[in-house]
């Protein structure tokens, strides 16, 4: 405990929040597993663990299959929270077997490798019109301008929610992801229940528009399938569809602003990039791993569990640190320097196990489409300003990044 409060690892200092790998690697060398007191988390920073713990069936991202929360040990969350936890705890990332595999069966048919091949060509049409009009205005915020609206329209585009209210989208989404920040304030909470509301109405309003004109989407998809007999609740849809809203998108914003500004902050291997754009897929995959949208992962001990000696009891949270295991120096060489052209790259910023991000085949083409149109459309693309960090740990990323297309 007084180890981890000596380190640099201050999830709320912006200069930990700048570069906290530096904190990672001094993590990583005091060991397997540490217990941090102001968040009353166990942190696992190792690649070999988090690796193997995300497939540990010991932990859970709920408990509430098992327990109740006196049970477990923990405190309710507050009356006032409950739209939040509605809508966020009936989605298929928190919950468990059996409920989690009934309804992942369900959307998988969503994101197989034959649907995702046929959504390519809409992906790069819309990266390359995203990109033009970046081109024509002289450059932009490459965030509002091309990392928020091409998944966002995607992801929109499969649930058929229609144009007109896509705007809507992003700040719902915004505001309940502030939730998943460690400790998140009073503010941010009060912001996170009052989306919830408002996107659980919207998408009742839409589900019940699809109830009566079923479309060619996902929503409509699950409809059916309801009446078909896989037993799925309405609000089990509602929480569906802001997951994979959410999840949707988020990832893929982030990883592309953190991997530009990955690029601008090393010139060699952006012009090696620019020079060979068959260098795109293992770029995509080593800026993932370089700056890691997710950093870090939330799952319950249902039942005791000894890391390196140390009993980690039924009832405690632990944290696995993704950004730390895509730096571990017993996994990839060199970790901390960007190398496009790596090929063993084992990274787990799409998670692993039964929890391994549904959508990762589609956030692989959207972030290869857009990285594609803006060397081809904007070759000379340079940082028009330095940004600024959101000042959030979990879900990192930047407030804008300026550009201008030379």
């Amino acid at each position: 405990m007084s180890d981890v409060a000596r380190l640099a690892f201050d999830p709320w200092d912006p200069a930990f929040l700048a570069d906290p790998y530096p904190a990672y690697a001094e993590l990583r060398s005091r060991g397997r597993v540490l217990y941090y007191e102001p968040t009353d988390q166990w942190l696992v920073p190792r690649h070999a663990d988090v690796s193997a713990l995300l497939r540990e069936r010991r932990l859970g991202r709920t408990y509430l299959h098992r327990f109740s929360h006196e049970e477990f040990g923990r405190t309710p969350p507050p009356a006032e929270h409950e739209p939040f936890h509605t809508l966020n705890d009936h989605g298929m990332l928190d919950l468990e077997p059996p409920d989690h595999t009934r309804i992942r069966r369900l959307v998988s048919k969503a994101f197989t490798p034959r649907t995702v091949e046929r959504l390519q060509p809409y992906v790069e049409q819309l990266a390359g019109d995203l990109v033009a009009r970046l081109v024509e205005a002289g450059g932009g915020d490459l965030l509002t301008d091309i990392a928020e609206p091409l998944p966002v329209a995607v992801i929109a585009e499969m649930l058929g929610i229609p144009d007109g209210d896509r705007p809507l989208l992003r700040p719902w989404s915004a505001d309940i992801c502030g939730m998943y920040e460690l400790n998140p304030s009073a503010e941010a909470a009060a912001r996170a229940v009052r989306a919830s509301v408002e996107f659980s109405d919207y998408l009742r309003d839409l589900i019940a528009a699809r109830r009566e004109e079923p479309g060619d989407d996902l929503i409509s998809g699950l409809i059916a399938a309801h009446d078909e007999g896989d037993r799925l609740t309405e609000q089990e849809m509602i929480s569906t569809a802001v997951l994979l809203l959410n999840a949707g998108h988020e990832a893929t914003v982030n990883a592309t602003v953190n991997g530009w500004w990955a690029l601008f902050r090393n010139p060699a291997q952006l012009a090696a990039l620019r020079a060979d754009h068959s260098l795109v897929p293992t770029a995509v995959e080593e800026l993932m791993r370089y700056d890691t949208p997710l950093q870090l992962f939330e799952r319950w001990v249902l039942d005791d569990i000894e890391i390196d000696g140390t009993t980690i009891p039924r009832g405690a949270e632990i944290a696995m640190l993704f950004g730390s295991a895509n730096h571990d120096p017993d996994v990839f060489d060199a970790p901390d320097r960007l190398d496009l052209t790596r090929r063993d790259n084992p990274h787990i910023s799409f998670s692993a196990g039964i929890h391994y991000c549904i959508g990762a085949p589609l956030a692989r083409i959207e972030l290869a489409a857009s990285m594609r149109a803006l060397l081809t459309r904007a070759p000379k693309l340079t940082l028009a300003a330095e940004p600024e960090r959101k000042p959030n740990f979990v879900i990192r990323g930047l407030k804008g990044l300026s550009v201008a297309v030379g």
